[in-house]
């Protein structure tokens, strides 16, 4: 397989795991609900002139399957970017990082309840091992600590985001909508606006200014649109199962990030949870033979 085919994937959780710093510089800069509404009116207005003719000639569909495109833009743009932006308030982009890599091992145990699909092996341990990952998380290295229930808000939040995402991921693989690729993500993007809408108005309403308006271009080109193209682009070339493997690699990339521009410092108990979250997530990828195997008799 060409190296090429791996620039996509890298480039989209590279830009993804940036995201993560930019959700801590919002902080005091921005409202949550301002810039969650306005980074994707942002996405909408540059996708709308390239976009709407090929929207207006589906229309019918659209009309059609306009709930399950609704709960979609819910899902993934409105909830999971959402919840994240408040979750940046009380939580460091190191652990968002390694908490938003759980998503493609809640996405297995999902497919699991929701699809049918039979449990493997490595679903079911490798779900035992990154969730005690995440409890040394939330425990600041003392899991024990959760019985006293200390732990973080933004911590619960982003596992309510992650688990957000990857139930989109699962409904869009249950709901085979007969749209365009660019069609269904525009489609979603009009709905999320629609529903961020009421938080926007509802405020605080952060005036958009000199100090805030490059978070909001980057939040709503290269964290929407270009990693939109460049994921699309990966499945396409590599396949999902290979494609997801590269999330990953956010922990690493965040916590590189936010130390360079936002000085995080590493503890031990980020270590051994990002470790165990990645091990877990590893193994659920790759130990994919059935947890119980089954057998037949020759009559």
């Amino acid at each position: 397989m060409p190296l090429l085919y791996f620039l996509p994937p890298l480039g989209a959780v590279l830009i993804w795991s940036g995201n993560m710093t930019i959700n801590q510089l919002t902080v005091g800069a921005i409202a949550p609900s301002s810039i969650a509404f306005l980074r994707w009116v942002l996405a909408l207005l540059v996708l709308t002139p390239f976009l709407l003719p090929a929207a207006w000639h589906h229309r019918q569909t659209i009309r059609r399957e306009w709930a399950k495109l609704a709960t979609l833009g819910l899902l993934g743009m409105g909830l999971w970017q959402g919840l994240a932006y408040v979750a940046a308030e009380t939580t460091s982009a190191t652990n968002m990082g390694i908490l938003a890599a759980m998503v493609p091992l809640l996405t297995v145990l999902l497919s699991a309840l929701i699809l049918r699909e039979a449990p493997s092996l490595g679903g079911t341990v490798g779900g035992l091992v990154a969730l005690f990952g995440v409890l040394v998380l939330l425990g600041r290295g003392d899991p024990l600590s959760l019985l006293e229930l200390e732990v973080a808000l933004g911590d619960l939040l982003m596992v309510v985001a992650a688990t957000c995402y990857a139930l989109y991921g699962v409904m869009l693989k249950r709901w085979p909508l007969d749209l365009p690729p660019w069609v269904l993500l525009y489609a979603q993007v009009v709905f999320a606006v629609l529903f961020l809408l009421p938080p926007y108005l509802m405020g605080p309403m952060t005036p958009v200014e000199s100090h805030n308006v490059w978070l909001i271009l980057y939040a709503g080109i290269p964290a929407s649109i270009v990693t939109t193209y460049l994921w699309m682009r990966a499945i396409r070339q590599i396949g999902a199962s290979q494609a997801s493997i590269f999330i990953n690699l956010m922990p690493l990339f965040s916590a590189l990030i936010a130390m360079a521009y936002l000085g995080e410092r590493i503890a031990l108990f980020h270590l051994v949870g990002g470790v165990l979250v990645l091990a877990g997530v590893l193994m659920a990828q790759t130990l994919t033979q059935p947890l119980i195997r089954r057998t037949t008799r020759n009559i």
